[in-house]
């Protein structure tokens, strides 16, 4: 026993208990201890010749002992000249070929009933090993060990097995016993039972199964050997008498002749109903056949037939309502058949439905595409269609060569499986060469090879024009004078000029844009003429070639400039409710203000109509007509006010008994003489 266990088998032989697979009797009962089959009996000896009382008898598991340079623990014994004699009886099965392994340091002998097979027997100081190969009769046989310990280190270790090699064991399991067969009316199912094999080499059962009297036996257990002592069939629920035996194999693959073999009479169950519903899809990867489930089915059959052939081909056994054949030919007609089976064996009436499986081929590939331009925005592609079981054709682009045909192909030329142009619009951009190839498609969407490759490159560029620099924005009485410098584009078309507001969002600062305006090639100044109320506003300016290339204004280097409108707001409210509707411009031809009015509401007993500037010194208005103007009169100049700055207005209408309306109000800004 190993060193560390000698504590406490101290304490377990006086308790009799058992320690590490060893069990330990009282004193009193050691001539009384009795071991399992194939569970070492060890007997302890405190002399080198088995001889006198033994000094402690327990039951062990294996003999795998190192006991050092002392004596086993938990017995009283000298740490030299003492034996250990193991033994054990157990049922070796059908027997066969073993091997007996020893390693020693002492002395060893082996013995199987008696008769010694296995003698290393001398003092040594180095671990002698040994492997003897025995054939071991079929039956109970008794083996015995024993080990003698002289003088220094002590350890021993023996084991047997069955040596499983085809080549070596050619000896057949024993038949196996103790069969009975039972049968369940609610299951409708055998179940064989049979007793354990005493192989030592067992690698596992087969059942078998006859249907007639001649022994025609039939494995019904699957390829994979059973390891327990029980199996459930599933045979034809019909009234049939089944008859059942088992074997056994050992690891070598030798197989026992059959034992056990009992029969039963099966319970007669109707046959499933025919599957429902059939119907055939062709598709891509086969003719895709479907039905409704029939009860109690477990599983299907489906065969077809191949157009006028009566052959009946069996194509596959589904355990649902589907399955696709896939090995159905193109261009051919089939007729399939669908039986349902149950759990018992039973099969339906058949199910029938014919198709005609279309052409799935791959298609060819398009020759001679062309590309030739349509003006200076587009490019019409022609190509030649080959014959074959092509359904469609897709149109692919690229600014790369070779062009992929994984993507995604031009909607606008795709499609039409009989088409041999297209032209493309509108998705070009200038200056760039595109490259182009066409597929055709089949039925399933699989494409053929490329066409080949052609190109085109649309006129023009796609480089928008520099920033405008020396951008300005000054603020006067009569408006912003924007400015800035000419573009050197060549190919300038317009100046795009945005006037905004300044938001914040978040840590950026963006223009909310009010309003555009388009200016001429030969324009590098803009006079925005707002109402002069102390806004600030913001622009900016773009310029834009004549292929429509522009910087984005959000991103325009050197950004915005910003003006504060010169506030010449009036100082006085203008009430609501005017009959009047006035408009007030610079005059065209100069020099002055042009108004001009209109009377919406309330004009029958109008005599006249006051005119009146406001005076920013003052901060009153200041009439100009001296005396009312006519009853018809819708207009009047200011030709005195000066040029270079902005003029607030109002009209009032004069009613006969000499009041006066509620006034109409408008503003003009007049640009400083040239």
């Amino acid at each position: 026993m190993p060193q560390r266990l000698r504590a406490a088998f101290a304490t377990a032989a006086v308790l009799g208990t058992a320690v590490a697979g060893v069990a330990l009797p009282t004193t009193a009962a050691q001539a009384a201890v009795t071991c399992a089959d194939g569970v070492w009996k060890a007997t302890y000896y405190a002399n080198a010749s088995f001889s006198g009382t033994p000094k402690l008898t327990a039951c062990d598991t294996s003999i795998n002992e190192n006991y050092g340079t002392g004596d086993p623990a938990g017995v009283t014994l000298p740490n030299d000249n003492f034996t250990v004699r193991w033994s054990t009886t157990r049922d070796f099965g059908s027997g066969g070929p073993f091997a007996f392994s020893t390693e020693v340091r002492d002395g060893i002998r082996v013995y199987v009933d008696g008769v010694r097979k296995v003698d290393v027997w001398k003092n040594v100081s180095t671990t002698q090993t040994k492997t003897v190969n025995l054939t071991i009769p079929k039956g109970r046989h008794t083996l015995r060990v024993d080990f003698v310990a002289w003088t220094g280190y002590a350890n021993v270790k023996f084991a047997y097995a069955p040596r499983t090699s085809a080549s070596v064991d050619t000896v057949k399991p024993l038949t196996p016993t103790g069969g009975a067969t039972t049968y369940s009316t609610s299951t409708y199912r055998p179940t064989v039972t049979w007793a354990r094999n005493k192989e030592m080499d067992l690698a596992g059962y087969r059942v078998k199964r006859a249907t007639d009297s001649q022994g025609n036996w039939k494995t019904v257990s699957g390829s994979t050997l059973l390891t327990g002592t029980s199996f459930t069939d599933v045979p034809l629920a019909n009234g049939q008498l089944y008859s059942y035996a088992v074997s056994a194999v050992d690891k070598a693959g030798n197989e026992s002749p059959l034992g056990g073999a009992k029969y039963v009479i099966t319970t007669d169950l109707p046959d499933p109903v025919a599957p429902a519903g059939l119907k055939a899809t062709d598709t891509a990867k086969g003719i895709a056949l479907s039905w409704t489930p029939s009860a109690g089915a477990v599983r299907y059959s489906v065969a077809r037939h191949e157009g006028d052939n009566l052959g009946l081909v069996a194509i596959g056994t589904p355990t649902t309502a589907s399955m696709t054949d896939t090995t159905a030919k193109d261009n051919t007609r089939y007729v399939y058949e669908v039986r349902a089976h149950d759990g018992y064996g039973n099969v339906s009436a058949m199910s029938t439905v014919g198709i005609t499986r279309g052409d799935h081929r791959v298609p060819g590939a398009p020759t001679g595409l062309t590309a030739t331009p349509v003006g200076d925005y587009s490019v019409k592609l022609a190509w030649t269609r080959p014959a074959g079981s092509g359904t469609g054709i897709r149109v692919y682009r690229s600014t790369t060569s070779p062009v992929s045909t994984s993507g995604t192909p031009i909607t606008s030329c795709s499609g039409n499986y009989s088409a041999t142009s297209c032209t493309e619009y509108g998705n070009l951009q200038r200056g760039v060469t595109y490259h182009y190839v066409v597929t055709q498609v089949n039925m399933d969407g699989v494409q053929s090879a490329p066409s080949n490759e052609v190109t085109y490159t649309r006129p023009g560029d796609s480089i928008p024009p520099a920033a405008v620099t020396g951008l300005t924005a000054t603020a006067t009485e009569y408006g912003i004078k924007v400015d800035w410098n000419d573009s050197p584009e060549p190919d300038l078309l317009r100046y795009e000029l945005y006037r905004g507001e300044l938001i914040e969002d978040g840590e950026d600062t963006v223009i909310m844009v009010a309003n555009t305006e388009y200016l001429g090639p030969d324009t590098s100044e803009f006079l925005y003429q707002g109402r002069p109320d102390g806004d600030t506003w913001a622009f900016f300016v773009v310029a834009v070639d004549k292929y429509g290339n522009k910087l984005d204004h959000h991103t325009v280097p050197g950004g915005h400039v910003t003006a504060t409108e010169t506030d010449l707001a009036l100082t006085v409210e203008t009430p609501d409710g005017s009959p009047l509707d006035l408009t007030a411009t610079a005059a065209d031809p100069g020099p002055g203000a042009a108004l001009s009015w209109t009377c919406t509401t309330g004009c029958g007993d109008i005599t006249g109509f006051r005119v009146h500037r406001w005076d920013r010194a003052s901060g009153t208005y200041t009439e100009l007509t001296g005396s009312p103007l006519p009853a018809d009169a819708r207009a009047f100049t200011d030709t005195a006010a000066p040029a270079g700055s902005t003029y607030f207005y109002r009209v009032t209408a004069v009613h006969a008994d000499g009041t006066e309306s509620v006034p109409a109000t408008d503003w003009a800004s007049l640009r400083p003489a040239a």
